[in-house]
């Protein structure tokens, strides 16, 4: 029975664990590939950690639940399990060759990606959809072998940064954040070992965040975003959520459709520059406060010259933003107009709002030329100040109280005052624990924010900040 509430974080070796559900995704993945553990018994192991602690699974969640997952595919998932055994035996590897990294590792979807022939809900009332054709990047992971244990719950159709009806691992009474917060939870309380979700104002880094596992939004375009249930075309990525950078990085290879030819390595801090963004100085909680702090040493400690920043342009854009934002949603969402009353109240607020406030034109226009001069101010900025990164925390706060959230859109936009910024310029960002805080218990999460193009860099300095940092652990009583 996980602890109902927040308890102290350790530091923890995932490969030192016997139970199969506590492997993390690169060591799920070693253990299958020397033999000492068949995808069938992981898969079983996760399913069972599903029933045993997901709780009453429900629309609108259970207080005493943590209700990550809105629908599990178990004959399916060990049907594919199976699968991917027959291909790891001897025969198959001599006749085929080996078999793909990830083969017979289980994955979780947020219920916005298709899956040929099972419902897609987006975790709404609204008449599920039924894909004829998995999504790109699902299409990609069935490809790398990877078992489907079902889809996670989101705030209804990606649209906030709670996901209420699910609640957070470390304490129920907490959000998980959003929209993400099926996966994230899933993966804090050792569920699952990796997820693919959505991110358009922080989506899946605040989850991260807030569940202490760690989350990695690529450059925007970095993959096609084909099948996924879209909510703001013009400014939605998608990205993995893992327990830890190194299996984000693993993860991201595959969503990309690559093959793991060695895995990433840590990029060494010594000698390199990371910018402190301005924007730390916000008003802190005291255990995010400390915990960036500490990061901020680190990075030091680590040989890295850390410089503060002197902004090429206004963080402000918040206005640019929710003007593309809802007029986007509004215009995928007119194809349900006659199921409106189904919606949560949060989500027909965005609506009317939309609807009652349209962009014109040439304001549209205005604000994309805005966000071009941004895009080419920052990347001029990091290139002539040869700076590897920004670091920043990810969410100001620790996990807030849960249950607001649906009542009324933009209740909870605070907790993305930090993350939307970086997909209106759809710069690569990724999110990792710095710690437990010393006050409240709760997990803190801290930002690398780099140019575009820089996925696989960023990723390898905050291998090497988390090497140093540790990630946290739930702990469990027995």
């Amino acid at each position: 029975m996980l602890r109902r509430h927040g308890a102290d974080g350790v530091k923890a070796d995932s490969t030192s664990t016997a139970h199969p559900a506590d492997l993390d995704l690169s060591a799920a993945a070693t253990a299958l590939a020397q033999g000492v553990l068949t995808s069938v018994e992981l898969v079983e192991a996760c399913l069972q950690r599903i029933a045993r602690d997901d709780g009453t699974p429900s629309h609108d969640g259970d207080p005493e639940s943590i209700n990550a997952w809105i629908r599990t595919y178990p004959d399916d998932a060990l049907t594919d399990a199976l699968r991917a055994d027959e291909r790891r035996r001897p025969d198959a590897v001599e006749r085929i060759g080996a078999p793909p990294t990830l083969c017979g590792v289980p994955v979780g979807l947020q219920d916005l990606f298709a899956v040929k022939g099972k419902p897609l809900t987006a975790s709404s009332r609204v008449p599920a959809a039924q894909p004829e054709s998995d999504s790109t990047l699902w299409a990609r992971l069935r490809a790398a072998g990877m078992v489907l244990l079902g889809h996670l719950h989101t705030h209804e159709f990606g649209s906030g940064l709670t996901t209420d009806q699910v609640g957070n691992p470390w304490d129920l009474d907490r959000s998980a954040g959003g929209s993400a917060g099926g996966p994230a939870a899933a993966l804090a309380a050792r569920m699952v070992p990796a997820a693919v979700a959505s991110d358009t104002f922080g989506s899946l880094r605040i989850p991260a965040a807030l569940c202490g596992v760690s989350g990695f939004k690529p450059t925007r375009g970095a993959f096609p975003l084909e099948g996924m249930v879209p909510l703001c075309p013009q400014l939605d990525q998608a990205g993995p959520l893992a327990r830890t950078v190194p299996d984000c990085a693993l993860l991201f290879q595959a969503m990309s459709g690559r093959e793991m030819v060695s895995p990433l390595r840590p990029l060494p801090l010594s000698g390199l520059r990371i910018g402190r963004s301005p924007r730390a100085a916000i008003e802190l909680d005291a255990d995010v406060g400390e915990a960036f702090e500490s990061a901020i040493e680190l990075c030091a400690r680590l040989g890295a010259e850390v410089i503060p920043v002197r902004t090429p342009v206004s963080f402000d854009a918040l206005d640019d933003y929710l003007n593309l934002f809802g007029r986007d949603v509004l215009e995928y969402h007119r194809q349900y107009e006659r199921f409106r009353d189904l919606y949560r109240p949060a989500l027909r607020t965005l609506l009317e709002r939309s609807e009652s406030n349209p962009i014109r034109g040439r304001d549209l226009d205005a604000a994309l030329t805005r966000r071009a001069e941004t895009v080419g101010a920052w990347m001029e900025w990091f290139a002539t100040q040869d700076v590897l990164a920004l670091i920043e925390p990810t969410v100001a706060t620790v996990a807030p109280l849960r249950g607001a959230g649906y009542q009324q859109f933009g209740t909870q936009l605070a907790l993305g005052r930090l993350a939307y910024y970086w997909n209106w310029v759809g710069f690569p960002v990724v999110s990792f624990p710095a710690g437990v805080g010393r006050l409240t218990g709760l997990p803190v999460g801290v930002s690398l924010i780099g140019p575009r193009g820089t996925d696989f860099d960023l990723l390898r300095a905050a291998m090497t900040l988390q090497s140093a940092l540790g990630v946290p652990d739930l702990a469990e009583e027995t």
